[in-house]
């Protein structure tokens, strides 16, 4: 049996509606923070498009003031499963916004763990929207994705990847980070996200790397969700390298 559930978060961004907007309202914007790929019809019940790890899903655009407010729906599955997003965007002084959202719908039997689920996903998601808007204002990142499916217990997940990128002892925000890939540009920056042992983030000069630990021991899946805004990059080559990296990582 299906169950009912409505999910609220708000944050305070360091950007004018019009920025946040862009943002959350438009494909570009929504890539250079959010996972998969999106498209967004820019009209009232115009139709969307999310893509990850090929699977597409489509939605109805349910609300659109530019500025304001933005939201859009699924339909209802054949056990009754739908989900729905409403964004509200209120100025406020010296070029501030505060962004509230509201997450609901019709979850399944799994419900529980889908709902701890998105309570953490969405407090990474909206802390790179707020590293974006802040630090690469303007600009639109390429996607990378990569996934080591059966990636294990939690602790060990984030020794691996914490040993990888050079960091040792307790993983803090502002801790350096430095990897380096087969084919790619070294990785410098710092610790701009933690909320473990869930995820993990890395900021650099022209990247937000997104780290995310779902399930426990061998149904857990590491996900990578990167945001990379250098120039020319190659996303494809990207993805590859990250995926190789994934699927190396020395866990356990």
């Amino acid at each position: 049996m299906g169950h009912e559930f409505e999910l609220r978060k708000e944050i305070e961004l360091a950007a004018t509606p019009e920025q946040v907007w862009a943002a959350i309202a438009t494909g570009p914007g929504v890539d250079s923070w959010f996972m998969g790929h999106t498209e967004v019809d820019p009209s009232e019940g115009g139709r969307n498009t999310f893509t990850m790890a090929g699977q597409t899903e489509e939605s109805t655009v349910t609300a659109w003031e530019p500025g304001k407010r933005f939201g859009y729906g699924t339909e209802p599955g054949p056990d009754g499963t739908f989900m729905a997003i409403e964004y509200l965007i209120e100025g406020r002084d010296q070029g501030s916004t505060v962004l509230h959202l509201v997450q609901s719908g019709v979850l399944g039997d799994n419900w529980e763990s889908e709902y701890e689920a998105m309570q953490a996903g969405w407090d990474m998601y909206l802390g790179t929207l707020a590293a974006y808007v802040r630090h690469f204002p303007g600009r639109h990142g390429s996607t990378v994705a990569a996934f080591r499916p059966g990636a294990g217990e939690p602790d060990q997940v984030w020794a691996a990847v914490a040993g990888a990128f050079g960091i040792s002892g307790q993983i803090t925000e502002g801790a350096p980070a430095r990897l380096t890939l087969d084919g790619l540009p070294p990785v410098e920056g710092v610790v701009d996200l933690t909320g473990l042992p869930t995820y993990l983030g890395v900021r650099t000069d022209d990247a937000l790397y997104r780290f995310l630990h779902s399930g426990t021991d061998r149904g857990s899946v590491l996900v990578l969700g990167h945001h990379l805004f250098g120039a020319d990059v190659d996303q494809a080559r990207a993805e590859r390298a990250w995926q190789d990296w994934v699927a190396q990582l020395p866990i356990g």
